[in-house]
């Protein structure tokens, strides 16, 4: 362990961890031009070529050129997808909630009848109806 000293380390974890960040960038970038409709089919080429053969330069020119608009790329695709999840949400919610509106239309059956407003006979067929 005396041959490679505590500062080597720290120096070693700290490029480490700044080639995982720059790669995620990298990835982060690659995703934007792939999911940005504005861009036609050569500028995205264009731009995909320019961050594959000069990746550090590429990755800069792009975050300054693009990155405004890739922020609110990425911002409309996280209201979409919690539209999307809201809107399941609510359509789940809506399909359980139909079976609590049959407990409480049967509730109100009972009490009509308690309050002698329908008959036993009346009070069968509607919740037979209801059940149905």
């Amino acid at each position: 362990m005396d041959d490679y000293p505590a500062l080597s380390v720290f120096w070693s974890m700290v490029w480490f961890f700044l080639w995982i960040m720059w790669l995620f960038l990298l990835f982060k970038v690659v995703t934007d031009l792939f999911r940005d409709h504005e861009l036609n089919g050569w500028a995205k080429a264009g731009w995909l070529i320019f961050v594959i053969l000069l990746p550090f330069l590429g990755v800069l020119v792009y975050i300054i050129a693009r990155g405004k608009s890739m922020t609110q790329r990425e911002a409309k695709q996280a209201k979409e997808t919690e539209a999307a999840f809201q809107d399941y949400i609510r359509k789940t919610a809506g399909s359980s909630s139909s079976g609590g509106s049959h407990v409480d239309e049967l509730a109100r059956l009972v009490e009509l009848k308690d309050k002698g407003a329908l008959s036993e006979a009346e009070f069968q067929q509607a919740k037979t109806k209801l059940l149905a």
